[in-house]
C-alpha cells in the first residue's frame, strides 16, 4: 500500500480574500500543514530559516510581481513552486518561468487545474526527495572514502606501511574494535596530525 505524504506548503499572498480562496482549495486537497505571508520579503526571511515541499506565489505581491521571488526560490530551494496570475498575462509569465520548472496557472483558479497542479508538484517534490537523499547517501560514502584514503597515506608517510598493509591495518582494526574504517581513518588521522 503506499502511503500518501504531507506536504509542507507556504503560500505567499497579499491579499485575504487570496489567502482564503487558496487555503480553502488546498484544503480540499487534505494540504493541511499551510504557512501564509503576505509579501515576499517576508517570504525569504522565513525561507531562511525553514524549507517548504510546496510554494504557492499568487500574484501580485504587494513588494513586487512574484515572478523575481519564484526565479529565486527555484534556483535555490527544492520545493515545488506555483505561481497564480491574471488569465491575460499568464502565458507570458509560464513562457518565462517554465524552464526553472515554475509552474503557472490562471486566475480565475480552475478548481480541477489546480488539484492537478498540486498532484504534480507533490509527485516532483517526493521524487526529488528521493533523488536528494541517495545524493546525501553519495556524497557521504565519497566523503569517507577520502577520508580512508587519507589515513591510509598518513600510515605510509609516518609508519612507512605499503598501501596494502595500510588498507589491511585500517579494515583489521575496523573488525577488531567493531567499528567503521570511517572512524579508524579519523582516529589515525588525529594521532599524527597531532605529532607534527
Amino acid at each position: 500500500m503506499i502511503q500518501k505524504t504531507s506536504h509542507s506548503v507556504l503560500l505567499v499572498s497579499s491579499g485575504e480574500k487570496g489567502i482564503d480562496a487558496i487555503t480553502g482549495l488546498l484544503r480540499n486537497n487534505e494540504m493541511n500543514a499551510v504557512t501564509t505571508v503576505k509579501s515576499s520579503g517576508e517570504a525569504r526571511r522565513l525561507l531562511s530559516v525553514q524549507n517548504f515541499d510546496i510554494i504557492i506565489i499568487n500574484t501580485p505581491l504587494s513588494d513586487e510581481f512574484g515572478t523575481e521571488l519564484a526565479f529565486q526560490l527555484a534556483e535555490n530551494t527544492c520545493s515545488g513552486i506555483m505561481l497564480i496570475t491574471k488569465a491575460d498575462i499568464s502565458e507570458v509569465v509560464a513562457l518565462k518561468t517554465e524552464d526553472l520548472g515554475v509552474i503557472t496557472i490562471a486566475k480565475p483558479i480552475d478548481r480541477t487545474l489546480f488539484h492537478h497542479t498540486l498532484k504534480l508538484l507533490s509527485a516532483v517534490r517526493d521524487k526529488y526527495a528521493v533523488l536528494e537523499n541517495e545524493n546525501k547517501k553519495l556524497k557521504q560514502k565519497l566523503d569517507e572514502v577520502r577520508l580512508v584514503q587519507r589515513a591510509k597515506r598518513m600510515l605510509m608517510e609516518c609508519l612507512h606501511m605499503s598501501e596494502s598493509q595500510a588498507h589491511h591495518y585500517i579494515e583489521r582494526q575496523a573488525m577488531d574494535m567493531r567499528i567503521t574504517k570511517y572512524e579508524v581513518a579519523n582516529s589515525i588521522i588525529r594521532t599524527y596530525t597531532d605529532s607534527y
